[in-house]
């Protein structure tokens, strides 16, 4: 499977025909399910045949629609990533005038991410365990996220007061999963407070 871009624009595709539709909403519907599922009872633990029920469809639909249960996980990922805006947002940073308003920038596009919906987050984790094809899977997507996070900071280089790759991996640091499961889900902040937050520090931590 292709791994993520997330700084690649979506294939333009002819008008579907209303069996094409039906086929999407079908995959939605699946897709949708399973997420449910894979949040609640974890991806290891959830069926291809579960997915089916919680859909309310017959397992060879789920079949039909998905060769592996992965092919599911990476639909929703792709959704996720459609629901937050992430590839129009971070062409906008992109776009920002300074270096300031770039690594604030880049914390917003961050916190959009998992404010939109951070059981994807969590689900993306707890699946890291699974098999190899899965995990190449989880890899090539966490690569896709750390390449326009490392660009949204290298958008800020001539402004940055440490080398390059340090601003990157610290950016990476503050901004992993674990920081904003413990301060937004664990400790009650909101996720503007967490973006108020993140992009201080990093305007501390990087810049001039």
């Amino acid at each position: 499977m292709a791994s993520l871009n997330l700084m690649t624009a979506p294939v333009k595709v002819p008008r579907s025909t209303y069996r094409q539709e039906q086929a999407e909403a079908t995959r939605v519907r699946i897709a949708d399910a399973a997420q449910r599922l894979f949040a609640r009872d974890g991806y290891g633990s959830t069926s291809m045949d579960g997915i089916a029920r919680e859909a309310g469809v017959a397992p060879r639909t789920v079949y039909a629609a998905f060769r592996a249960k992965r092919e599911i996980l990476s639909v929703i990922c792709e959704r996720w990533l459609e629901r937050a805006g992430a590839r129009e947002r971070a062409r906008a940073v992109l776009d920002l005038d300074d270096g300031e308003q770039r690594v604030r920038g880049a914390a917003a596009w961050l916190v959009g991410l998992y404010a939109t919906d951070f059981d994807v987050v969590r689900v993306l984790d707890a699946a890291s365990d699974e098999d190899e094809d899965t995990r190449g899977l989880l890899a090539a997507k966490l690569r896709g996220r750390n390449r326009v996070m490392d660009q949204l900071i290298a958008s800020a280089e001539p402004d940055l007061a440490v080398p390059l790759a340090d601003a990157q991996a610290l950016f990476r640091a503050y901004a992993a999963t674990g920081v904003y499961a413990a301060l937004v889900v664990d400790a009650g902040w909101t996720p503007a407070r967490f973006e108020g937050w993140l992009a201080d520090t990093l305007v501390a931590q990087l810049l001039r």
